[in-house]
């Protein structure tokens, strides 16, 4: 089992690594960690370690059916200011949002995707 200390790294599968690379590095805070051309990178923000794997990948080969069940899986992000965070990508140009602003007890979110459709959630708490 990897030490607490180390990163915790969850695998989205992408269609363009560079594009997926520039994408999290440019709009998201994430700093890239390695990468090995078009087939894969990763990039780290925090305690955690996004694994990009583009087709070429080995990551990217078919998850067995019986492995894959539905669910809206995605990566949660903290931001101290939603309504900046939000402007802020729009006016870079960004149009991925997947969701309405939600307003919650525990706060309030927004949901993007990147640029292979791979869910991040931006969470401002209450």
């Amino acid at each position: 089992m990897t030490a607490p200390d180390r990163y915790a790294s969850v695998r989205y599968l992408v269609d363009d690594v560079q594009a997926a690379v520039g994408f999290y590095t440019t709009h998201l805070g994430f700093t890239l960690n390695s990468s090995a051309g078009s087939a894969f990178a990763d990039v780290v923000r925090g305690p955690l370690r996004l694994l990009l794997s583009g087709p070429a990948s080995s990551g990217a080969r078919a998850t067995p059916a019986d492995a894959a069940v539905a669910g809206r899986n995605r990566i949660h992000l903290v931001v101290d200011d939603l309504d900046d965070e939000v402007a802020r990508l729009r006016t870079a140009g960004l149009s991925s949002f997947r969701s309405d602003m939600v307003t919650g007890p525990g706060g309030r979110q927004i949901l993007l995707a990147d640029p292979a459709g791979n869910l991040i959630e931006l969470f401002q708490p209450a």
